[in-house]
């Protein structure tokens, strides 16, 4: 007997990617379950399906910068309650680093990080968490179909007093803007390409701007409730705002860099945080 439920949850994370490096994302959770019915008739309770699976992913992937801990491209080191993460990404030797409370970091046991592969690694903590009568667990991960402009970002907010405060989670969101009240895709894909796989910081979490090989970085770092938090990259995979970086900020923030550029133009922007949640402002 198969149980199965889709859309069961999404997760908004952040990975690293060889190529790419930190990258925002936002997957949507789908489970199957097969085994034999129990003396109610149920392979397993949907109510425990759903508390069990949404309360695991909340705690040990939601919000957190997952790695690949196997990869041939990173570097672990422990420091009591922090980890130390360097990652190598991208043929040219940039790197990040970052420093952070352990809850933040996930470490996957892979080589490199795809839905699969960050499926197995769940499944295998996930399955002993439910009854004999559930034989196989089967996890994957969907992205939400856009149709039209969307992009990775990923952030930080210290001021913030849950899982968000992290200064390497994110989102895949999707971007909506309108023109004198007219759709304009040509803006929503200029800034998806503008900020495709990028770190949004705030000017004021700035606390060095080094060089490594004759490339510019940004050292982010700030005190939150949850411990203190680090962040060094490419300045080229940034985008800085004088402001926080909460969704109703950055809905704010491209409404005026637009109408700074559009004087005459009424501009309405919807800004997405991962999935149907978001901000919009018109001006």
């Amino acid at each position: 007997m198969l149980l199965f439920v889709d859309n069961l949850t999404n997760v908004d994370f952040s990975f690293l990617d060889p190529e790419r490096g930190l990258l925002g994302e936002t997957w949507l959770a789908n489970v199957e379950l097969h085994g034999e019915l129990d003396e109610q008739g149920m392979v397993c309770d949907f109510g425990t399906v759903k508390k069990v699976l949404r309360h695991w992913l909340d705690a040990e992937l939601d919000h957190r910068l997952a790695v690949p801990a196997r990869s041939p491209n990173i570097r672990i080191r422990e420091e009591g309650e922090f980890l130390e993460i360097h990652w190598q990404f991208g043929s040219t030797g940039e790197f990040l680093l970052t420093r952070s409370p352990r809850d933040a970091i996930a470490l996957v046991d892979a080589e490199i990080l795809t839905p699969a592969t960050l499926a197995t690694w769940c499944i295998t903590q996930l399955k002993k968490l439910f009854p004999e009568s559930v034989a196989t667990l089967a996890l994957n991960f969907t992205c939400e179909a856009i149709d039209g402009a969307f992009y990775h970002y990923s952030h930080g907010l210290k001021k913030h007093l849950g899982n968000c405060q992290r200064i390497a989670h994110g989102h895949r969101s999707r971007i909506d803007m309108w023109e004198n009240g007219e759709k304009s895709p040509a803006l929503e894909m200029h800034w998806a390409e503008r900020w495709r796989d990028i770190y949004l910081g705030t000017r004021e979490d700035i606390h060095a701007q080094p060089t490594h090989n004759q490339q510019a970085y940004y050292h982010f770092a700030y005190q939150s409730q949850q411990g203190k938090f680090e962040l060094t990259l490419p300045q080229r995979c940034c985008y800085l705002m004088n402001t926080d970086t909460t969704v109703e900020l950055i809905a704010l923030h491209l409404a005026q860099v637009i109408k700074a550029e559009r004087p005459a133009s009424r501009i309405r922007v919807k800004a997405f945080e991962g999935i149907n949640k978001g901000a919009i402002v018109e001006w």
